[in-house]
């Protein structure tokens, strides 16, 4: 009898493989996850990271262990990337415009003057157009789970104080390795250079090149007003963060792991946000009370700047197709109501 019931209840489990997969699925391991990002700890970005290795032992009782990784100690993004969709590195924090290599549909994002306000760009990049987007980069072997914010983009230089687009003639501007990046630049007069983050302090301070753009936190955090004097506001890009895993690691977790993951990615970027907008706020006094001598931009000037860049918008629609464009744009002006 005992011997008909084992062969019974064998039969049940190879009969009801949902039962056996519900339970793997709900299967958390220990396991240990690097986590990379390119600025320092004590940044917007170092800060959140902390918080999301902090959220994801706590909801996992300690069986996931994150270890973060910040100063670009695991490579450059593009580094982390590729890092990721071989398997090499679990997770990471980067540029969404770094990923355009990857995968070009992320392009969309540099549009120049895309956003004029952070809760535009959440209500955009937090709903439907956002997550097609980002679910593009499965295809390339990676998973996004959530946008964090680096901020509106503005630019520092040693050479003279900028207030009109002229003077952006002859500049050599380090800008991301990104073909809008460059061309936007190039069209406003720049000489742009494309450099890695991780190299770009040294580069300023050997004069390999004259200025960077980038927000106010990471002007701020990264120190370049050690070896920089001049700061113009022009917020000519909303620049994005993008949480990916590798896809190779991330389909091999149960989907209790994936939520656990899911979920602190979630409170880590509400907190991102907000921190940096927080930061944001008392960084531009903090680069003046070192020593940078910061230039507002006239409205008319920004138009004359959005009106040169044209050309790098219509390299955007080329890139990213007009039919995902348009959608970005329908959702930019109901986000703008």
């Amino acid at each position: 009898m005992r011997r008909f019931l084992l062969t019974g209840l064998t039969a049940a489990m190879l009969l009801s493989p949902l039962a056996s997969l519900g339970a793997h699925a709900d299967e958390v391991r220990s396991r240990m996850i690097r986590f990379g990002y390119g600025l320092n700890e004590d940044s917007n970005q170092g800060r959140a990271a902390k918080l999301f290795a902090e959220e994801v032992a706590k909801a996992s009782d300690g069986k996931l262990k994150m270890r973060t990784f910040g100063a670009a100690s695991l490579g450059a993004d593009n580094q982390m990337q590729n890092a990721l969709i071989g398997g090499a590195q679990e997770m990471m924090v980067g540029s969404t415009a770094t990923l355009v290599g990857i995968t070009k549909e992320m392009a969309v994002w540099d549009t120049p003057f895309l956003f004029t306000s952070e809760q535009q760009a959440d209500a955009v990049l937090d709903g439907p157009v956002g997550r097609q987007v980002m679910d593009k980069l499965e295809e390339k072997g990676l998973v996004g789970l959530v946008y964090w914010e680096n901020g509106f983009r503005n630019m520092t230089n040693n050479v003279r104080p900028i207030t009109k687009l002229e003077e952006f003639s002859g500049i050599k501007l380090r800008v991301m390795p990104n073909p809008v990046f460059l061309e936007t630049f190039k069209l406003m007069g720049a000489n742009a250079v494309p450099l890695p983050f991780s190299e770009l302090f040294t580069a300023l301070e050997t004069k390999a090149v004259d200025g960077q753009e980038n927000p106010f936190n990471t002007i701020l955090s990264s120190k370049f007003y050690e070896v920089q004097k001049y700061l113009t506001v022009t917020n000519h890009v909303y620049s994005p963060w993008i949480v990916t895993a590798s896809k190779r690691w991330w389909d091999g977790l149960s989907q209790t792991e994936q939520g656990i993951l899911m979920d602190a990615a979630i409170k880590a970027r509400d907190f991102e946000r907000q921190d940096t907008r927080a930061e944001a706020s008392k960084a531009l006094a903090q680069l003046q009370a070192n020593g940078m001598q910061v230039n507002q931009i006239s409205a008319e000037e920004i138009q004359r700047m959005r009106d040169k860049a044209q050309p790098a918008l219509q390299q955007v629609v080329d890139t990213v197709g007009p039919e995902l464009f348009e959608q970005v744009q329908v959702e930019v002006q109901k986000a703008a109501r």
